[in-house]
């Protein structure tokens, strides 16, 4: 997964980009939170594509490349969330 991380980052070059992604991310916890708080199971399917719309803006937009989701989905949410991890931890600078 490190070698793929590595490659992933070489997809996030844009600093708009990356930001996009961030956002999309906490979107993503918010969904989760407030999926908890009302009780709606029926959309825990749907958590896996709520980044989707801010990545995929921020890829044709910014990067002009094509989102590594194409190609292995898993591996790219996994790298996603590592990403975001790295923003969090202020190993990746988004300002």
């Amino acid at each position: 997964m490190r070698e793929y991380y590595k490659m992933y980052l070489t997809l996030h070059q844009n600093k708009n980009c990356i930001r996009l992604h961030f956002l999309g991310q906490w979107v993503t916890l918010l969904s989760i939170a407030l999926i908890i708080y009302y009780g709606l199971w029926y959309l825990i399917p749907v958590i896996p594509f709520i980044i989707y719309p801010f990545a995929w803006t921020g890829h044709y937009m910014f990067e002009k490349n094509e989102p590594a989701a194409f190609h292995d989905p898993v591996k790219a949410k996994i790298a996603d969330w590592m990403m975001f991890w790295d923003i969090m931890r202020g190993k990746i600078n988004i300002l």
